[in-house]
C-alpha cells in the first residue's frame, strides 16, 4: 500500500454503520458492508452512499469480495449475553461469528495472506464466560488458528493477549 492510498474497511453485521462512521473520522474508506436488516441498510446508504451492500453474510465468499485492510464486526450477541438464554456460540445467531472468521480466512487465502491486515471484533462481556469460557476459547482459536489453553483460573481476564498462527490478538472489556 502506497503512503497515499487510503486504509480500507469492510463492516460485517454492519447495523447502522457504527464502525464505518468511526473510521470516517480517520480517513478510512469503507468499501463494503454485510447487513440484512433493511432499515439499517437504509441508514448506511444515506450516510455512506459509496459503500456497497453485499447482503447476507452466509451467502458471501471472502475470496470474491474486494480485499480490505480492516474487517470490523459485532456479530449477534443474544447467545453470549448474560441477559439472554446463554446458548453461546451454539445459538444460531451468535454462531454467525464463525461466518465472519470464514470470510476473513477466504480473503486471506485469495490474497496470499495480505488482507485483511486487522480485524476488530466487538461483543458483550458475557462472551468471556459463555459456556464456562469455552466459547471465548473458540473465539481466540478461530482468530489465531492455534491451541489457546484455558487460563488456570478457568476464567478469561477482562484484558489480555495471545499469539498464534502469525496473528497477535488483544482484547479488552
Amino acid at each position: 500500500m502506497a503512503a497515499h492510498d487510503p486504509i480500507t474497511l469492510a463492516s460485517l453485521f454492519d447495523g447502522i454503520g457504527g464502525f464505518p462512521y468511526a473510521a470516517s473520522f480517520y480517513g478510512i474508506r469503507s468499501l463494503w458492508a454485510s447487513e440484512i436488516v433493511p432499515e439499517c441498510v437504509s441508514v448506511t446508504r444515506r450516510h455512506f452512499p459509496d459503500m456497497v451492500h453485499m447482503g447476507d453474510i452466509t451467502q458471501l465468499h471472502g475470496g470474491t469480495l474486494p480485499p480490505v485492510d480492516i474487517v470490523t464486526f459485532g456479530s449477534p450477541c443474544q447467545g453470549l449475553s448474560v441477559s439472554g438464554q446463554r446458548r453461546g456460540l451454539a445459538d444460531k445467531r451468535s454462531g454467525l461469528f464463525l461466518e465472519a472468521i470464514r470470510i476473513m480466512d477466504e480473503m486471506r487465502e485469495a490474497t496470499h495472506g495480505e488482507y485483511p491486515k486487522i480485524a476488530l471484533f466487538e461483543n458483550v462481556p458475557g462472551a468471556l464466560s459463555s459456556a464456562g469460557g469455552l466459547d471465548y476459547q473458540v473465539v481466540l482459536q478461530s482468530f489465531t488458528k492455534a491451541q489457546i489453553p484455558m487460563p488456570p483460573s478457568g476464567k478469561w481476564a477482562n484484558a489480555g493477549m495471545v499469539r498464534g498462527g502469525g496473528v497477535d490478538l488483544a482484547w479488552c472489556v
